[in-house]
């Protein structure tokens, strides 16, 4: 009888490989979404939250067409995404930041985790969001 063909509670214990240093945590990284009718109103929301740190950066893009139904009407709006980079500790914040300084009565704020990304990014919005 081989080692293989052994029970399990037959095998000799054999020592276990030294386990490798565990990482640190990465943050926890969010982007979050909102619109806006406005190139002007978009940058405003972009700067604010970067200068009070509850975002590491935000991305404004070109004009989208945003179809929508809003108080029984079907509506049609040119609106400018504004995307955050935040950590989930900050999010919370954020979101408030968002709500009071936002045009709309019910402005869109979605949050998305990060998956994945480069760790040096990462440790980036972290750093910039923590101060």
């Amino acid at each position: 009888m081989t080692s293989a063909d052994r029970p399990d509670a037959e095998r000799s214990a054999e020592p276990a490989e030294p386990a490798e240093p565990l990482a640190p945590a990465a943050p926890t990284v969010l982007t979050v979404l909102t619109t806006v009718d406005t190139p002007d109103v978009a940058t405003e929301l972009a700067r604010g939250a970067v200068e009070a740190r509850l975002a590491a950066c935000a991305q404004i893009s070109q004009p989208v067409t945003s179809v929508y139904r809003w108080q029984g009407e079907l509506e049609t709006a040119q609106e400018w995404q504004v995307l955050f980079k935040t950590t989930e500790a900050a999010y919370p914040a954020l979101e408030a930041w968002l709500t009071a300084a936002h045009p709309y009565d019910t402005p869109e704020i979605i949050a998305t985790r990060v998956v994945r990304g480069s760790a040096g990014y990462l440790a980036w919005v972290d750093s910039e969001v923590s101060g």
